[in-house]
């Protein structure tokens, strides 16, 4: 019988090994799903701080080592999978369950700022810091 040691050794490499990776690759669908019963899968942790957390970080530029959600440090440019490209600041409170929304300057008022999104995180193809 392996040692309490060995158990907890297993359960953190199966979810760097393989949790982790599923999460960067998974279809928004799926990643709903697995919130259902994240206790379970993940033990009594934070879905946003690890399930949504490490599903953003298929796209680097949008997730912070050490934070949970989505950074909203830098300016981000998102492709879209039919093309279309949105410029803004990711908004990490309204950016939740794997929809995307970004602040953009509004062109009428450069002060103020516009909520493009939400975008699904299976639309999104690319996003690179502005």
């Amino acid at each position: 019988m392996p040692e309490f040691d060995e158990l907890a050794s297993s359960r953190r490499a199966w979810i760097a090994e393989v949790l982790q990776p599923w999460c960067r690759q998974a279809p928004l669908a799926e990643l709903k799903k697995a919130e259902l019963d994240w206790a379970d899968l993940a033990g009594r942790v934070d879905p946003l701080a690890t399930l949504w957390t490490w599903a953003w970080s298929r796209f680097p530029v949008l997730v912070h080592e050490g934070l949970s959600g989505v950074d909203e440090a830098h300016e981000v440019t998102a492709t879209l999978a039919d093309g279309s490209i949105i410029r803004g600041y990711p908004d990490g409170r309204r950016s939740l369950r794997g929809e995307l929304v970004l602040l953009c300057a509004s062109p009428d008022t450069p002060d103020a700022s516009a909520e493009q999104g939400p975008y699904s995180i299976d639309v999104i193809v690319d996003v690179k810091r502005t």
